[in-house]
């Protein structure tokens, strides 16, 4: 389990895909990883597999390639790395599993005095779980939505990056185009879940 709350950007020293799989050496830039530990690499939680000083080595599989923009990572790509929640963490942003539920495509990203103001496209299948003023995470970035605007295709979410979070994660290289990993509010999707009628067997 994660925050939202970015760590540090970490830089990737190499991108293998082998076959339908990837493995990537990131330099984080973290002193202290222990091997087996869990990392939101752009909001997506990998294991660490190997460990070579602050360079970790981690493994997606096939499944965490079709859902996320991991695929599109190379050597040199900057990547938000957070360590996953100890017990005794502030909760500063959300929840987050870093179990990415689907693609956003940026739209626009403009300055709005010393803020951003970025806007996403949200697929239908998961508009429906953005309310205005909720949580959302974005390449593993906690984020408050500002606004919603239903388009036949999904919705278009308007959301504020105040200077830190511009400065501070890898949304700095976003650009109108660009993909980014999405997660929607897991209470939202056990909200829904709970109010379905039981399946029988």
């Amino acid at each position: 389990m994660f925050t939202g709350i970015i760590d540090r950007i970490g830089t990737v020293a190499m991108a293998e895909h082998q076959g339908a799989a990837l493995q990537c050496d990131i330099d984080t830039g973290y002193d202290d990883l222990e091997f087996g530990e869990s990392v939101a690499v752009n909001g997506v939680c990998l294991t660490v597999a190997a460990l070579t000083g602050a360079t970790a080595r981690f493994f997606a599989s096939s499944e965490t390639l079709n859902r996320t923009t991991l695929g599109r990572i190379s050597q040199g790509s900057r990547v938000n790395l957070e360590r996953a929640a100890r017990l005794s963490t502030r909760l500063s942003g959300h929840l987050v599993q870093g179990h990415v539920d689907g693609i956003a495509t940026i739209r626009s990203l403009v300055a709005d005095g010393e803020s951003f103001r970025l806007s996403i496209a949200v697929p239908a299948a998961l508009a429906r779980y953005c309310v205005e003023k909720g949580s959302i995470a974005l390449d593993g970035v906690s984020l408050t939505i500002n606004t919603i605007t239903a388009a036949a295709d999904g919705a278009t979410i308007s959301i504020m990056l105040i200077p830190h979070t511009y400065t501070h994660t890898a949304l700095h290289d976003a650009r109108p185009g660009g993909l980014l990993n999405l997660e929607v509010d897991v209470i939202a999707k056990y909200v829904e879940r709970l109010c379905q009628p039981l399946m029988k067997s």
